[in-house]
């Protein structure tokens, strides 16, 4: 599946109703009114790995909280609580998209870890951590460490195959943190 990580179609969409204000562009041209205080995220994609099965999706949904993975399913905060028998288990990897030297690149890689029960409608994710993740590779932080080796590989391979350039022009700790033979 190819995937436009800088395509944000969707965005648009959700736009229109959402409560919370995001802008494509700087529209307040430094003058501090209406829109200042925003996020802009537009560089930003959501990046599913489903460990067990070593697969890679984009669902931009979930800027939202409202992708495939997450819908219908109520989010504790506890992951006992949550039934194992029909548990699927998540990398969501926030990956923005950053410029240097005038070519892109993958500024900012942040995985948060999330279990999904569809037939208990029942999920376990850390609402703060996510939030943390997403504001770290916004700001070009790299925060990958506590994904498993095969989740890194998968995350590894997807970014590679989508865009090779990205990957090529992407900083050296990018490389290192997803290297770990």
């Amino acid at each position: 599946m190819n995937v436009d990580l800088l395509n944000n179609d969707n965005l648009k969409k959700a736009k229109k109703s959402s409560n919370f204000t995001i802008l494509s562009n700087d529209s307040t041209d430094g003058h501090g009114g209406y829109g200042a205080g925003t996020i802009n995220l537009d560089h930003v994609t959501p990046l599913f790995i489903d460990i067990d099965e070593e697969e890679a999706f984009v669902d931009m949904g979930a800027l939202h909280a409202r992708s495939l993975v997450e819908k219908r399913v109520k989010f504790i905060s506890n992951q006992e609580e949550v039934p194992t028998e029909g548990l699927k288990r998540y990398w969501l990897v926030w990956v923005t998209i950053g410029m240097k030297e005038k070519k892109p690149y993958y500024s900012g890689v942040a995985g948060c870890y999330m279990t999904v029960n569809k037939q208990a409608k029942r999920g376990y994710k850390s609402m703060p951590e996510h939030v943390n993740n997403m504001d770290k590779s916004m700001k070009g932080k790299i925060f990958v460490d506590q994904m498993d080796y095969a989740s890194r590989q998968v995350l590894k391979q997807f970014l590679q195959n989508h865009n090779e350039a990205f990957w090529t022009h992407s900083e050296k700790e990018l490389h290192e943190a997803l290297d770990l033979n």
